[in-house]
């Protein structure tokens, strides 16, 4: 059964590009009202964009019928509490973010494969000194979080030549990929592993996941990287593990602390490469796109794709 859609009306709540989106939903949506600030009756919005979610928000759109996520993870949405009960979270899967994820992952990985963290080091000391190169075929990736994002990352890995190997919660069918999944198969997904890529969500199963203990299981000098949530990495036992060479580096784009404290000694490594959360950033054209499919999906009377599962936390 189909829902009305006559004139509903739309906010967008993002801290950022905030205009630039509401006039691509305009192209969409042409038959919704969208604004960019609470009008004096919040009950007439039907559906809130959010990026960051500002306090006491939702708590005044009496009228609200589904919230668009600008981000892949919703933890802080889950844990704000304010999400009405019975009104979905559909969280941000568009093109343009995997793509992003995907050359994200792979340039860390890749530069670290070729030695290119090492030769810059070497020049600085004007050494000319090869450090030992190896093909692809001869590294083995493992993949937590082998999902939405994750999936497509572990086929461009496997694409380029590196065995690849797919943990997630649940089972996944990645063809060319060795796939894991469950609590019980993570050692095995892990275990030997040159390279340990990070995509997991922020949930109560991930915290912490990446400790010593799983650390030691990757090959040694394995480089890690996690383009996922920061919580999912116990740092003091990341750092101990570089500190005594059971890992020869990491790439490090997520943080519990965002933005990374001045006084964080990450920023002091020459062996962890930091950059701000800007893996897979959000992009406006594919993202409207796909939160307006979900709209139109919505008032067809559909469950639209990517509703948050509140259990999971994804």
């Amino acid at each position: 059964m189909t829902r009305d859609s006559t004139m509903k009306t739309m906010l967008v709540a993002a801290r950022a590009n905030a205009d630039a989106f509401a006039d691509r939903f305009r192209e969409e949506l042409p038959d919704h009202r969208i604004v960019t600030e609470i009008p004096e009756d919040g009950s007439s919005i039907a559906y809130a964009v959010v990026g960051r979610l500002l306090p006491g928000l939702l708590a005044s759109l009496p009228g609200l019928e589904l919230v668009l996520s600008l981000n892949a993870g919703v933890e802080h949405l889950i844990a704000s509490g304010e999400v009405p009960a019975g009104v979905p979270i559909v969280r941000m899967v568009d093109p343009g973010l995997v793509d992003g994820m995907v050359e994200w992952v792979a340039a860390q990985v890749l530069a670290w494969h070729r030695n290119l963290f090492t030769y810059r080091e070497k020049q600085q000391r004007t050494a000319w000194e090869p450090a030992g190169e190896k093909l692809a075929h001869e590294r083995t990736v493992t993949v937590l979080g082998a999902g939405a994002l994750g999936g497509p990352v572990a086929t461009m890995l496997a694409t380029l030549g590196f065995n690849v190997r797919g943990w997630s919660r649940t089972p996944r069918d990645l063809p060319g990929i060795a796939t894991f999944a469950g609590t019980n198969a993570l050692v095995k997904a892990v275990t030997g592993a040159d390279v340990l890529v990070s995509l997991l969500p922020a949930t109560a199963g991930t915290t912490d996941l990446i400790d010593r203990a799983l650390l030691d299981r990757l090959a040694r000098g394995a480089f890690v990287v996690n383009g996922g949530r920061g919580a999912a990495i116990v740092d003091a036992d990341l750092i101990a593990a570089l500190d005594d060479g059971q890992l020869s580096g990491a790439a490090l784009d997520v943080f519990r602390t965002e933005p990374l404290p001045a006084d964080d000694p990450y920023w002091q490594r020459d062996d962890v490469l930091v950059s701000p959360h800007v893996a897979a950033p959000t992009h406006v054209a594919t993202a409207v796109s796909v939160m307006a499919d979900s709209v139109r999906a919505w008032e067809r009377g559909e469950t639209p794709a990517h509703v948050v599962d509140l259990d999971r936390g994804y």
